[in-house]
């Protein structure tokens, strides 16, 4: 089972407890005074059977206060999540941090940094990139939204099933026109779990499709995301609290209707705020703004006991593989994990949700087990402390290079980056072609993809089962005039 990192320390908070129970109360509020439109009578029926006060002409349920609190009761604190690999089974739980890809639509060329589709060989290496590298746990839900010659509406079935293919490592997933029926099918027959998406749309709406797709996750029994993510002074207030308010009442009903259906369901929360550019109308990624919504909508998951996902820290406003890029990401990364974060998005995106590629998720993982070393923090026992040997190493000429302390700890203490440069400044810099980390990174992704192998690949029996999910996919969608 993957380990990840523990915060073995006090975890960063920016509100006080006052302040937390402010913003509780207040979403508390809206979620009885003002109401979330669910478009699904359904739900609404649902609702309406267990107390709350429901609209059916402006599909508008009113919470009452004491079921919200029942429903926060009954999530899980943590869970493990079940792959065809038990080695890359692991536990989502707070102050457990895992990291995971952020998605792009398509890819970006790296002479041009122009973005285009992403080849269905491209999706194949970025799947075999994420599946080699040691501080990605989880594959997301794309990561490109399909490849040349896919129809849209087949993008999400056929990119699950290279994953599936090319990866055993665990799979969030989206969904789109009932994508989640084939998906489920998928997971079923390689005898894995994926983690369903339940996303809000803001202000305080829910669309019919997205509860459709996450009520079959959560009958399955599947674990599921619920999502918010408001654009402040656009889809939510300007003010980093006001939105704190609108996310966290879309979140809670998003909860309150995962235990209505299965009442101990694993749930999760997700974040992905972020302040509009009021000068060119655009999204300002990486933000700074971002971070502090997220640490404070941490607080408020830590309060419920539920695992929280960052899904503000794996992407940038710029356009290239460079400083801004790496600043942005590693910055907003890092102050999740302080935060305790047990899912951090981080691998492989570049600018936005628009751009991915396999050499930022390289890169990237050196950012991870950066920030997973210092996590982690520092052991303080006999053995580390190492009085004995101070006592016989002693002053100069002591020298602790050559002891058996050092060969066992150097390695534990420190984190080594595989694509930094750490080469001697001149002689070694210049001679060996004066590579960047770039440079690196573009070596070891030829190198992973040359050697990599899936370590439990799917038999023949699951091979072909997928391909009859994918024919049965294709002709659902003919069925409906959608292909």
């Amino acid at each position: 089972m993957l380990k990840g990192y523990s915060l073995n320390f006090r975890p960063l908070e920016l509100l006080n407890e006052l302040q937390v129970e402010r913003i509780h109360k207040a979403s508390l509020d809206v979620m009885r005074k003002t109401g979330i439109r669910f478009e699904s009578k359904k739900a609404l029926e649902l609702f309406k059977k267990n107390a709350c006060k429901v609209d059916f002409n402006d599909m508008r349920v009113r919470f009452p206060e004491s079921l919200v609190e029942e429903c926060i009761r009954k999530c899980p604190g943590s869970f493990r999540v079940k792959t065809r690999n038990p080695k890359h089974d692991f536990v989502i739980a707070i102050d457990t941090i895992h990291f995971f890809s952020f998605p792009g639509m398509e890819t970006v060329d790296l002479k041009t940094w122009e973005s285009r589709k992403a080849t269905k060989k491209e999706y194949i290496e970025l799947v075999t990139v994420l599946d080699a590298l040691d501080n990605h746990h989880m594959l997301t839900a794309y990561p490109y939204f399909g490849f040349e010659g896919i129809p849209e509406v087949m993008a999400i079935p056929e990119g699950i099933a290279l994953k599936f293919r090319n990866s055993d490592k665990f799979q969030l997933v989206a969904n789109q026109k009932e994508s989640e029926i084939f998906t489920i099918e998928m997971a079923k027959e390689t005898g894995a779990e994926v983690m369903g998406t339940f996303c809000a749309s803001p202000p305080l709406t829910y669309y019919e499709d997205t509860i459709e797709g996450a009520k079959r996750y959560i009958e399955e029994g599947f674990p599921i995301c619920v999502a918010s993510g408001c654009v402040h002074a656009a889809t939510g207030p300007a003010t980093i609290a006001g939105s704190l308010v609108t996310d966290n009442a879309e979140l809670l009903a998003g909860i309150v209707f995962a235990q209505l259906i299965n009442p101990g369901a694993r749930v999760m929360t997700n974040n992905f705020t972020y302040s509009q550019n009021m000068a060119t109308g655009s999204l300002n990624f990486g933000g700074i703004e971002s971070s502090l919504h997220f640490v404070a909508s941490n607080q408020l998951a830590r309060k419920y006991k539920i695992p929280k996902w960052s899904g503000t820290s794996g992407l940038s406003n710029s356009k290239r593989i460079d400083f801004q890029c790496g600043h942005e990401k590693g910055m907003s990364a890092l102050i999740a994990a302080l935060a305790g974060c047990a899912l951090i998005q981080l691998h492989s995106g570049v600018f936005g949700e628009i751009t991915a590629h396999p050499v930022q998720a390289i890169l990237d993982d050196d950012i991870a087990g950066i920030i997973g070393r210092f996590v982690e923090g520092i052991s303080v026992t006999d053995e580390t402390l190492a009085v004995d040997l101070i006592e016989e190493i002693g002053p100069i000429p002591g020298f602790f290079l050559d002891t058996d302390h050092t060969r066992k700890w150097w390695k534990r203490e420190q984190f080594m980056p595989k694509v930094s440069d750490n080469l001697p400044y001149p002689d070694q810099w210049l001679n060996q072609g004066k590579k960047n980390s770039l440079d690196y990174a573009k070596e070891l992704m030829d190198k992973i993809l040359s050697t990599h192998k899936v370590e439990i690949p799917l038999n023949s029996s699951q091979e072909e089962n997928i391909n009859k999910i994918l024919k049965e996919t294709r002709k659902y969608y003919r069925d409906k005039d959608l292909l």
